[in-house]
């Protein structure tokens, strides 16, 4: 279990785990679309469903766990803010990849883990058939904005926890480190 001095191992490796996955899928996600890199999409889908497990797992550690409890006293709108941030952060690590889906599968081209189909693609005469045209740009639209909204918001969490280290000189960086806090 977490505690404000420290947080379990499992706590700190899913934190890692989906961290690196989103970065670097938000990173091949916009190489790919600027590149026109299609035959990286089956990589990403791949890649993307695997992280989404860990995501699930995340998810459901930390509603056992509850959200992290600050390592100091904090002011009331300095707490709200990292309560919404955290929220939020998880929220889109699930919903992300979920309009993924909802993008690949209704456009046609179904998803799965590298050569194993969890939804098929449908095709007539080797081309994609959109199941539904409306759905597929709902969830492309949504994929594409859901992308750089975590992206950015991944970029203020690492700013705050770098403030934290930096500027208000805690413990709450080197928990996530693993790192034991100084004793006082």
């Amino acid at each position: 279990m977490d505690t404000i001095q420290k947080f379990s191992r499992t706590t700190i490796v899913l934190h890692w785990l989906v961290a690196a996955s989103i970065i670097g899928l938000i990173a091949l996600g916009i190489y790919m679309v600027e590149t026109e890199s299609w035959h990286l999409y089956d990589i990403h889908k791949s890649i993307g469903l695997l992280a989404f497990v860990a995501i699930l797992a995340r998810l459901a550690w930390r509603w056992r766990n509850g959200l992290p409890q600050p390592v100091r006293p904090m002011s009331r709108i300095e707490h709200v803010t990292a309560v919404a941030a955290h929220v939020v952060l998880l929220v889109l690590t699930v919903v992300l990849p979920l309009t993924g889906m909802l993008f690949s599968g209704a456009s046609g081209h179904g998803f799965g883990v590298f050569d194993w189909q969890i939804f098929p693609s449908h095709e007539v005469a080797g081309q994609a058939v959109p199941l539904s045209q409306r759905w597929s740009d709902i969830g492309q639209t949504l994929h594409g904005f859901l992308g750089y909204l975590l992206l950015v918001l991944v970029v203020l969490h690492a700013a705050a926890a770098l403030k934290h280290h930096v500027i208000d000189k805690d413990a709450t960086l080197k928990r996530m480190l693993g790192r034991a806090p100084e004793s006082t």
